[in-house]
């Protein structure tokens, strides 16, 4: 499946997964980057979540590029 960018703002940048089921968003804080995958309940993988604060803007992405890939489904 892919991910596609559904929300990009000054502070927030969203995808969301083919399905329908999974968001990935990365929030600008005054603290950093946070970072946080969501699954929905109706997903056939059932619900899930993950979080992480990340200190620099380089690896807030590298968070997401890994996440896109764990949490992508054939």
């Amino acid at each position: 499946m892919s991910w596609t960018e559904v929300r990009r703002d000054e502070r927030i940048v969203e995808w969301e997964r083919s399905d329908g089921h999974a968001t990935i968003r990365v929030r600008r804080g005054p603290k950093g980057w946070h970072v946080r995958f969501d699954r929905l309940h109706q997903s056939p993988d059932g619900r899930g979540y993950d979080t992480v604060q990340c200190s620099d803007e380089e690896s807030a992405d590298e968070t997401v590029a890994e996440w896109k890939a764990k949490y992508d489904v054939e």
